[in-house]
């Protein structure tokens, strides 16, 4: 199995712990909003998509999707929605794939209330019809909820990015809309690849109460170690003090 098919089941499989009481899923209001999102797009020259995570696919992309990358309906005719996600760059992809796993952890943490707050927001290369990789910035966020608070409906919308300077980083970030807050998402997923075992120790520690010096005396290191391991983790999580670095962690599920 290739890395990135190998990618792709990690994120499809992550999708199965959520499991739905199809009862309690009104597939009514689908069409509702498919006519208000074609609307949208319209005025706004924007892709717009919905993705039900309970069926996991695409229930819909606006008409006009493949128009931004200088696509024919022809040319995504028989293959739909799969046309565009063969066109995302191979590398991006995977890191797509698992970043996707990532702010699903951070939003199974949320509130309702936080989760209806919150948009991820994603930059990455697509190949465009003169076979030319450009940048595309997509924003994701919740469109409904199902009787139990999961995410069901997930609402994207697709435009091209106004940076188009050749690079090789997918830009990820969490926003919440309402206050205007960013979660500096590269930091947090490079922190959860990077936290060494002592930092993670320490961290937990911290969330349980104890102090510097009660670290070191639990630990037999040095009250100058230990702070020196909170510094680190500091750093890598793109906080800025020992709550904030908590919250962070917490959300990407690093304290489990």
């Amino acid at each position: 199995m290739s890395e990135q098919s190998s990618i792709q089941e990690i994120f499809f499989r992550f999708l199965m712990q959520y499991q739905y009481n199809e009862g309690d899923l009104d597939y009514t209001v689908v069409p509702k909003h498919i006519a208000a999102l074609q609307t949208l797009s319209e005025i706004g020259n924007t892709g717009v998509s919905i993705f039900d995570i309970n069926k996991k696919e695409t229930l819909f992309y606006s008409a006009n999707f493949g128009k931004l990358l200088g696509y024919l309906p022809s040319n995504y005719a028989e293959t739909s929605y799969n046309f565009f996600d063969g066109k995302i760059h191979p590398e991006d992809k995977l890191t797509l794939a698992l970043n996707g796993v990532s702010v699903l952890k951070m939003f199974n943490t949320f509130s309702i209330e936080e989760k209806l707050n919150h948009k991820f927001i994603n930059e990455y290369r697509m190949l465009n019809a003169s076979n030319k990789y450009i940048r595309l910035i997509e924003q994701y966020q919740v469109l409904e909820l199902d009787k139990k608070g999961q995410i069901w409906l997930m609402l994207g919308i697709v435009d091209i990015s106004p940076d188009q300077e050749e690079s090789d980083t997918v830009k990820s970030q969490v926003l919440n809309f309402r206050t205007g807050n960013f979660i500096r998402f590269e930091a947090a997923q490079k922190a959860e690849l990077e936290l060494t075992k002592r930092e993670l120790e320490i961290l937990k520690l911290v969330k349980e109460g104890y102090l510097s010096k009660e670290i070191s005396n639990k630990l037999s290191i040095s009250v100058h170690t230990v702070n020196t391991h909170r510094q680190k983790f500091l750093e890598k999580l793109g906080a800025n003090n020992s709550l904030e670095a908590l919250r962070f962690a917490s959300k990407l599920g690093l304290l489990d």
